[in-house]
């Protein structure tokens, strides 16, 4: 069967709801991750007036080659790779159905990344992206977007393969979406490094069932440097849910929590502590979104969050707290308010509807909104 999405219209046998492209036999198109290919064009868009110099594109897991086809609609010189022969006749009947110069390629995509070099590179496989990452970033020129959906391993939950596939210790704390995808940061930036090359993140976002960030490469060495030490651990109190966070290739972690004097402490990194988003980039990229993306009004709407979201290096859940001080949750709007009049920066964060960033310390949220508690 055909389907259309953004424009332009392609054909997707064996899909199935639910699914992530490439996972299994016949499956070329997952329509739940619609959201992130129209992020995706939005952000090609944006990255366009930002570095005119990107021309090629490399969907470097095609499957049914959608992405491929929605970035050549955008006028990128767009290569598919696929090692599934089907996938790859399939990619390229799509671009040319759509009347696209775009190639479909049957390659390894790690040879292919190693033997040629592409302004912008797309990964988005089936769990994480580990395998992919040395030769996208040892020979990619300007951008590499990579999708995880390994949640379990990066969130801490399945804590052992998070270690052995991510080279750190993940936590699985009431902030494991942001956990999530502050390892995948970390752990492109670290990768990057060791080509000498700076992976700064533009953009991005944890979305239900994956974690996606978009890094601009920097060629400079000491650019490179400067963002390991953006890297760097977070302690997390089990008890009172205080957190703190130190800069550091090396832990130093506190015997007791500062706030309560638990000894329950979990560590978790080296992560990334910077900023996840630059906020200029990601208005740029909100403006692109148009009308005829599927998934457009959810897709303004985080962006808008990620636009003003603070760069705190956690967010915290409301309703988890208040579950903790045994009150009653008030509306988020007046929580943050009232935080806000309190003296301290608060704003949404883009996890979830209860997800809030803040420089206050857990103490000081708690304090400043007693007076929210009809009971205080």
């Amino acid at each position: 069967m055909y389907v259309s999405e953004g424009g332009v219209e392609v054909e997707v046998p064996g899909a199935r709801d639910g699914a992530s492209e490439g996972a299994g036999d016949d499956v070329f198109y997952n329509p739940t991750q619609e959201l992130n290919r129209d992020v995706t064009v939005a952000v090609l868009r944006a990255f366009r007036e930002r570095e005119p110099r990107a021309e090629t594109y490399l969907d470097a897991m095609a499957a049914s080659g959608i992405r491929g086809v929605r970035a050549a609609a955008e006028g990128y010189d767009v290569t598919c790779a696929d090692l599934d022969a089907d996938a790859v006749e399939l990619a390229q009947s799509n671009l040319d159905h759509n009347d696209f110069d775009g190639e479909a390629v049957h390659r390894n995509a790690n040879a292919l990344m190693y033997d040629e070099v592409f302004d912008v590179v797309d990964l988005d496989p089936f769990g994480t992206p580990i395998p992919f990452a040395d030769p996208a970033f040892a020979n990619t020129r300007d951008l590499v977007c990579v999708t995880a959906t390994d949640t379990a391993p990066l969130c801490g939950a399945h804590q052992k393969s998070g270690i052995r596939k991510y080279g750190c210790v993940p936590q699985n704390t009431d902030y494991h979406p942001e956990m999530g995808l502050r390892v995948l940061v970390g752990s492109m930036v670290r990768t990057a490094a060791r080509y000498d090359k700076a992976a700064v993140p533009i953009l991005s976002h944890a979305t239900r069932h994956y974690a996606r960030t978009y890094l601009e490469l920097d060629e400079r060495a000491t650019k490179a440097d400067e963002l390991l030490d953006s890297t760097g651990f977070v302690y997390h109190c089990e008890d009172c849910l205080h957190r703190e966070h130190e800069h550091s290739l090396v832990a130093h972690p506190p015997e007791e929590c500062t706030n309560c004097g638990s000894t329950r402490i979990l560590e978790a990194g080296p992560i990334w502590l910077g900023p996840v988003s630059e906020a200029d980039f990601v208005e740029s990229v909100r403006d692109e979104v148009t009308d005829d993306f599927g998934s457009a009004k959810r897709a303004r709407g985080m962006l808008d969050t990620l636009a003003t979201e603070l760069d705190t290096p956690t967010h915290f859940d409301q309703h988890r707290l208040c579950k903790l001080w045994g009150r009653s949750a008030s509306k988020m709007e007046e929580f943050l308010a009232t935080l806000r009049d309190a003296g301290f920066d608060a704003t949404p964060a883009h996890y979830h509807g209860t997800a809030f960033k803040t420089d206050a310390t857990v103490a000081e949220i708690r304090d400043a909104t007693a007076e929210l508690d009809p009971e205080a």
